[in-house]
């Protein structure tokens, strides 16, 4: 059976970037379970992991938003998302300051 776009586009930005995948797995591990130890890494190199994922997904939805598709886009951005969470459960926290960091 044939990749999904989202699945390819993610497996293919994770080739691509294969070096801060791999800094950033220990660094996101870290921080679910010491918070404060490693806030300030996990935030200024989830950003530049972020920046990557957002232009990918920006370059997965951007044809589909301004046609028929409009609301298909929304899903399948969701579904990018899902894929990003498997390898990086807390990826939506990087930039969210809170009295734990």
């Amino acid at each position: 059976m044939a990749k999904t776009k989202y699945k390819e586009i993610y497996q293919k930005i994770k080739s691509e970037h294969q070096a801060l995948f791999d800094q950033f797995k220990p660094i996101h591990e870290g921080y679910k379970a010491d918070r404060k130890a490693f806030s300030q890494q996990f935030h200024a190199m989830g950003q530049e992991l972020m920046d990557i994922l957002r232009d990918a997904e920006r370059r997965l939805c951007s044809s589909m938003e301004r046609g028929q598709f409009a609301l298909y886009s929304h899903k399948v951005s969701d579904k990018f998302w899902e894929e990003v969470k498997k390898d990086f459960s807390h990826i939506e926290m990087v930039g969210v300051r809170s009295n734990l960091d």
